[in-house]
């Protein structure tokens, strides 16, 4: 039990975190399933057990550092684990079918990870099907997976405002 940190802190995304604090801090590596979790265990590259208890509802993202009741930062990682990446077919169709798609998982439901050249989502061969009848291209990999936080996922952006939005 002497090895066992409790966190309940968490800083988005390192916010206001010097670098150099960063660089020397541990880290844990987590995939989405646990990311989601507002309470569960893990263990840190120095060996050390940590029992997180974030406030219900909390998101915990790559990038994002736990803070331990001792003081100490530990870094989050999103692990890789297997997923669907999908993209569309260059000679069946065009980009605007990853539009659609996202709108048919959207509604759905499905946590979608959504970039400019292609789609991420759990694995499911109903939802690789249905997206292959529509002409897309879906491959099974093992990546980290960093979903959308969606209109009504609470936690996450609960924290203060405290960058810069003027352009």
């Amino acid at each position: 039990m002497n090895n066992h940190l409790l966190v309940n802190k968490l800083i988005p995304q390192a916010q206001g975190l010097a670098p150099v604090l960063l660089k020397r801090a541990p880290t844990v590596e987590l995939d989405w399933d646990v990311r989601q979790k507002s309470r569960f265990s893990a263990t840190d590259s120095t060996g050390r057990d940590l029992g997180v208890f974030l406030p219900r509802g909390t998101l915990v993202r790559g990038g994002d550092v736990l803070v331990a009741e001792d003081g100490s930062l530990v870094r989050v990682l999103a692990a890789p684990q297997p997923v669907l990446v999908i993209t569309h077919c260059p000679q069946h169709g065009t980009p605007f079918d990853l539009t659609r798609a996202a709108y048919h998982l959207g509604n759905r439901h499905v946590p979608i990870e959504l970039h400019p050249g292609y789609l991420k989502i759990e694995p499911d061969h109903v939802l690789a099907d249905m997206l292959r009848a529509m002409h897309l291209i879906v491959v099974a990999e093992n990546l980290p997976f960093e979903p959308e936080g969606g209109a009504y996922a609470g936690g996450h952006h609960a924290h203060g405002h405290d960058h810069d939005h003027a352009h």
